[in-house]
């Protein structure tokens, strides 16, 4: 079996990396020489991803796709979807690519968010929704694409020709993150909570065991298994959570693919997320992931990269380099797991 992978960012190069493990090759399409999942799969092509001639190629090669981003064009999935199979199902990326949309879908199932509004130039703007973080409804991760907001003045200048939705701040305590694998047959398994921290909007460490109460931990997983039910999911997802100083919890968002705060996974479990991803998609034996080990992980951003190439690593600590040929200011360029 080939696995076509849409993306060639770390997230496909450690897609790539577990497939390799369990005897399943990989064929990397991205658009962009940067990719070092390239440097993992066994086939890979580098070109647009609305250049159909390239993509008929790869359609061609491939058993079953799947994508490590979500921002991959609907109309390029798609397309390929009319050939072979594509894991998660692209009308799912209808939903999570535009915020609105997303957070419809969440609230259709009673399940809670921040509260927020369609922001547009007829909108009616309370001042119940101050302090609140403007965002736009398309695109924007890490922080991209996002901004404080304390009044009305503070909109003043923004281009309404573009589609926001504006949040309404909480009081935040905390934030964790749930990662569920869905099997084609609508077999569901979901790992244990992940605490994150968060600076300058981009995740810096992840840990397991999450300190939530037995109670957030429980109605997360539940609400997890409902959200990829309802979708019809199959594949790896990741669903994050905040949680406010009276211990409510609100889905913030949804990525639908593997997700960084799992990236301990790797070292703290017998099947990483990686590994159920692949094994969910290609259709393979199903294997629960059990627990070996608590975990903490540590974002490794921009210059910071170079602190940690070319040495060696304590016992119990794993470092991963993302191979990235250009370092950049707010660019992941790897991460350190340390198992205790």
């Amino acid at each position: 079996m080939i696995l076509g992978i849409l993306g060639g960012g770390q997230l496909g190069m450690l897609l790539a990396q577990a497939a390799n493990k369990i005897g399943i090759e990989t064929f990397v399409y991205t658009d962009s020489d940067d990719s070092p999942a390239i440097n993992y799969s066994q086939k890979s092509l580098i070109q647009s991803y609305d250049d159909l001639e390239t993509l008929g190629r790869f359609i061609k090669e491939c058993d079953v796709i799947t994508f490590e981003f979500e921002n991959i064009p609907f109309d390029t999935l798609n397309y390929i979807l009319k050939d072979k199979p594509v894991f998660p199902s692209p009308h799912i990326n209808q939903i999570i690519q535009d915020r609105l949309l997303e957070k419809k879908f969440i609230n259709n199932l009673s399940i809670k968010t921040t509260d927020f509004i369609d922001l547009n130039k007829d909108t009616k703007i309370s001042e119940e929704i101050f302090p609140g973080m403007l965002k736009t409804r398309r695109m924007g991760y890490d922080g991209k694409g996002q901004s404080v907001v304390n009044s009305k003045d503070d909109l003043v200048n923004i281009d309404m020709n573009i589609p926001y939705i504006l949040e309404k701040k909480i009081n935040l305590l905390k934030e964790f993150s749930i990662i569920i694998t869905r099997y084609q047959d609508g077999k569901v398994f979901t790992y244990e909570p992940i605490e994150n921290v968060h600076k300058e909007q981009i995740l810096h460490t992840s840990k397991i065991p999450a300190s939530i109460t037995n109670e957030m931990m429980s109605t997360a997983q539940k609400q997890c298994e409902i959200m990829a039910n309802s979708l019809n999911y199959v594949g790896t997802m990741c669903v994050e959570y905040f949680v406010d100083h009276n211990e409510v919890i609100y889905v913030n968002e949804i990525a639908p693919r593997v997700h960084n705060s799992g990236h301990l996974t790797i070292e703290s479990y017998d099947c990483s997320q990686f590994e159920s991803h692949i094994r969910a998609v290609c259709d393979l034996p199903k294997k629960e992931p059990q627990k070996i080990k608590n975990a903490k992980m540590l974002n490794i951003i921009g210059e910071d990269i170079k602190k940690y190439r070319n040495k060696s690593t304590k016992e119990n600590y794993f470092f991963y380099d993302y191979e990235k040929k250009s370092v950049k200011s707010g660019r992941k360029m790897g991460h350190l797991t340390n198992i205790t």
